[in-house]
C-alpha cells in the first residue's frame, strides 16, 4: 500500500459557470460578459488535462507529533483534522501547464481575459479535486470508512515546505507532470497537493456525498 503510487487522468469534470464568475469576483447579472465567457472557456477548456497521483500512508499520534509514514508534523490544526484516522491519502493534483500559457499570452494583451483564464483555472481544479476526494469517500465508504476534508501545506500551521516532503514521495514531476521550485511554488500554477485522513466512521458532514452512488445496497451509512 504504501509503496504504490496510483494515478489516474479523469475526463473533463463539469463546468461550474456561477464558481468561475465568484472566483473572477465580477457580477454578471446582465450577462454583459457571457460571449467573452464562452470564448475564453473555448479557448482553455480543450487545452486541459486531469491527473492525479495519490499514496496511503498509515498515521499514528505520538506524543505532540503526528507521524504520517513519510513525515513527522506538529501542526496543531493537522492533527485535529486527522484525530482518529488510522491511514491518510497524500495526492497531487494538476489541471496541466497549458492554462499558464494562455494566462501569460493574455495578461500582457487583454487582462479582462487573463482574469477569467485565472477563474476558470481555479474552477477546473478546485472541481478535479472534489471528483477525486468524491471518489475516495465512495471507495472507503464501501469497506465501512470515511474520509476528511482535504488539507494542504501552508493552510494554517502546516507548514508550505511539507510541499518538499510530498514531492518526494510521490514522485508528481514523472507521474503527472507537476514540479516545484525553490520558493515552494508549483508548475503548473493550477495544481493541488493535500492530505485526506481515512477515518473509521464516516464523517456526518460528507455522508451524503459519499453514499449518494455507493453500490453497495447493504452499506451501513446510506440514508
Amino acid at each position: 500500500m504504501e509503496n504504490t503510487v496510483f494515478v489516474k487522468s479523469y475526463d473533463k469534470p463539469e463546468v461550474d459557470m456561477d464558481e468561475i464568475l465568484r472566483y473572477a469576483r465580477i457580477d454578471n447579472s446582465s450577462g454583459q460578459l457571457d460571449a467573452l465567457i464562452r470564448e475564453c472557456m473555448q479557448e482553455a477548456l480543450g487545452k486541459l488535462v486531469y491527473k492525479v497521483c495519490w499514496r496511503e500512508f498509515s498515521v499514528r499520534e505520538c506524543d505532540e507529533f503526528l507521524d504520517m509514514g513519510f513525515l513527522k508534523t506538529d501542526s496543531k490544526a493537522l492533527i485535529r483534522s486527522l484525530r482518529n484516522c488510522s491511514t491518510v491519502i497524500v495526492f497531487a493534483a494538476t489541471v496541466g501547464i497549458e492554462l499558464d500559457r494562455l494566462i501569460l499570452k493574455y495578461s500582457a494583451i487583454s487582462p479582462t481575459k487573463a482574469l477569467f483564464m485565472q477563474a476558470i483555472g481555479t474552477e477546473r481544479i478546485e472541481s478535479l479535486c472534489n471528483i477525486f476526494c468524491q471518489d475516495i469517500m465512495k471507495e472507503k465508504c464501501y469497506i465501512g470508512k470515511g474520509v476528511t476534508h482535504r488539507f494542504s501545506p501552508g493552510y494554517g500551521d502546516f507548514p508550505v515546505e511539507v510541499q518538499k516532503d510530498v514531492f518526494r514521495v510521490l514522485e508528481p514531476s514523472r507521474k503527472i507532470g507537476l514540479t516545484l521550485n525553490s520558493s515552494m511554488l508549483m508548475s503548473p500554477t493550477k495544481s493541488v497537493t493535500a492530505i485526506l485522513g481515512i477515518t473509521d466512521e464516516i464523517q456526518e458532514n460528507t455522508k451524503n456525498t459519499a453514499c449518494v452512488e455507493c453500490e453497495k445496497k447493504d452499506c451501513k451509512f446510506r440514508r
